[in-house]
Parts: C-alpha cells; sequence; structure tokens
C-alpha cells in the first residue's frame, strides 16, 4: 500500500498466493491503524475483483478504483516498487 501523494509505503502484505479475504482483513488492519483513504487503485487482479473486496469497500466505504487491463503505466509508481521488493521464503 503506497500513499499516492507522498510516496509513503504505508503497508506491505507479501504473498505467494493472495485472496480477496487476506486483502480485506489486511486492509481492515490499515484503516483501523492509519484511517480509511478515499478511494484505493489497484489493478484488476483477482484479489481485488472478488467478492470479499466488494464487500470489504461498501462496508468501509472506500471506492475502489481500477487501472485498465494490461496497462500497468496507469499504476506505475507501484509496479515499479513491487519489481524492486525482494521476497525471501
Amino acid at each position: 500500500m503506497v500513499d499516492g501523494y507522498s510516496r509513503e509505503m504505508a503497508w506491505q502484505l507479501v504473498c505467494v498466493s493472495i485472496s480477496g479475504e487476506q486483502v480485506a482483513r489486511f486492509l481492515s488492519g490499515m484503516v483501523e491503524a492509519r484511517g480509511a483513504p478515499n478511494s484505493i487503485v489497484c489493478d484488476s487482479g483477482t484479489e481485488f475483483t472478488s467478492k470479499a473486496m466488494f464487500f470489504w469497500s461498501k462496508e468501509s466505504k472506500v471506492k475502489l478504483s481500477f487501472i485498465q487491463p494490461g496497462k500497468p503505466t496507469q499504476n506505475a509508481f507501484v509496479e515499479s516498487l513491487n519489481g524492486n521488493v525482494e521476497m525471501s521464503v
């Protein structure tokens, strides 16, 4: 999770495979600790387009904005950051 204004990496969840339920729990913890953003920009991966995320968005009143499929340049800062994150297992 990157703050679009300050470019701060506010939170990070790293997994090999991730579900919408995991993302929703992660975001609920973030909202509890930092407050709710107005919106979240994300790609259209299954973890973000799941029913769990739909219901989390409605409950938390946080708008989910999706970049166009195949257009990672619409969220270039995060895509670049993701490419530079090293995972150790």
